[in-house]
């Protein structure tokens, strides 16, 4: 066994990049050879001094990625960020401190450009709170009995005056970014999209590898003729012993930018012709969803857990980007084992803004990075991680002051996969 020293940990080169590639698919347990169509898709995403490896000699034991990111605080300001991504061990090269090596040499790097925070979509929930990651945001996904919903067949769809047209994929590349752009303006949670993510969900380019099926795509515009509403789903092919349909719509994305366009659309979904029930993909855990049918107890939660996490690089920035409902005063203690952005910090909030300074007096609330992650985008409760032992009281009723400060009336959601 190689000694973890011997290990050469290093950003990857243009020649270590078909290698690279082998050893992510074989992290995640795809086919070890990489298509010449998926490699040239990959190189797309690559950033020189941003995708790291670690080599045992020639080969590439284990993965990671990183780049530039927007990421929506509460109030609409985008900050900064550094996305994590592509993370793989080799099965034969686990328990040698790889991962942390990366980790360490990509937080650091990202301290010293300035990004406020690091994201990632966590795989296995035990990895990464170790390295100041805390879940920020979770995500929901329903399936609706249709013909339990209550929805009248006969009902004109949408009833507001728009319509729903279905496109192709160029309309989808030419119509989707400023639709996604004016929904995450007003998403806390919600990340920017790259050019690739349109290209690569309309079957230009492919990123993973698998052949392309067109899927069906729909907008939604509202009387007026703005495009407000965007759905991508597929249909299978299953009809019952009786000669019934069966089939199933599986949404892929669906973006909506006002409530009248969400409602259009997951009634579009629910009212086409042999579909007797919709998936909805990953959705916000308050979607409007249940509530847009007669009957909401037609759909049906079949998932449930943890999406965005968030590890907070400075503090200041994060705390001051976002708005804040109510006025107050708490002294934060945030430990940092990394040492990147630990420290007692005074925040003073309120609707007009924010400030957040260094201070020495005493804490009121004294919590992980990781914990201040998870509250930051304002899903989480500090009364409720009291409860569980992961924040502490230095002052009696603090939790309960930072609740009053940092909870969202609407859940913060991330829409995206990366």
């Amino acid at each position: 066994m190689t000694r973890p020293a011997d290990i050469d940990v290093r950003p990857v080169t243009e020649a270590d990049f078909p290698d690279w590639n082998r050893a992510l698919n074989t992290g995640f347990l795809m086919p070890p050879a990489v298509a010449r169509a998926q490699l040239d898709a990959r190189r797309e995403q690559f950033v020189p001094g941003r995708t790291l490896g670690a080599f045992d000699g020639k080969r590439c034991v284990a993965t990671f990625r990183s780049f530039d990111q927007e990421i929506t605080a509460v109030g609409g300001a985008l900050v900064p960020a550094d996305a994590v991504s592509n993370v793989t061990v080799t099965p034969t090269h686990r328990r040698r401190g790889l991962l942390t090596r990366m980790m360490a040499q990509d937080l650091a790097a990202a301290k010293e450009r300035g990004d406020v925070v690091s994201t990632l979509i966590a795989a296995e929930y035990p990895i990464y709170g170790r390295y100041g990651y805390g879940p920020a945001t979770t995500m929901t996904e329903w399936t609706v009995d249709v013909p339990r919903a209550g929805l009248d067949p006969r009902a004109r769809i949408p009833a507001d005056g728009g319509r729903i047209d279905l496109v192709d994929g160029e309309d989808v590349r030419d119509l989707g970014p400023g639709l996604h752009e004016r929904v995450r303006r007003s998403q806390p949670g919600a990340v920017s999209r790259p050019e690739l993510w349109w290209r690569a969900r309309t079957g230009v380019v492919s990123t993973n590898g698998t052949p392309w099926t067109e899927p069906f795509y729909a907008v939604y515009r509202s009387a007026d003729g703005e495009v407000e509403g965007m759905v991508s789903y597929r249909a299978d092919d299953h009809w019952g012993d009786a000669k019934q349909p069966l089939e199933t719509a599986t949404v892929e994305w669906l973006l909506a930018a006002t409530p009248a366009a969400e409602r259009a659309l997951w009634h579009f979904l629910c009212s086409i012709d042999w579909i007797t029930t919709v998936k909805s993909g990953w959705r916000s855990p308050d979607d409007l969803l249940p509530h847009l049918l007669p009957d909401p107890r037609a759909a049906r939660v079949v998932t449930q857990a943890d999406w965005l996490w968030v590890r907070i690089l400075d503090v200041v920035r994060a705390l001051e980007a976002r708005t804040y409902e109510g006025r107050g005063s708490v002294v934060l203690e945030v430990g940092d084992r990394a040492g990147l952005t630990g420290g007692r910090w005074r925040l003073e909030a309120g609707p007009e803004g924010a400030s957040c300074t260094a201070t020495t007096g005493s804490a009121d609330l004294a919590l992980d990075v990781g914990e201040l992650g998870t509250l930051w985008l304002g899903d989480e409760s500090a009364v409720r991680l009291a409860a569980l032992g992961r924040v502490r009281e230095e002052r009696a009723g603090a939790a309960r002051v930072v609740d009053a400060l940092l909870r969202t009336s609407r859940r913060p959601w991330c829409p995206d996969m990366f």
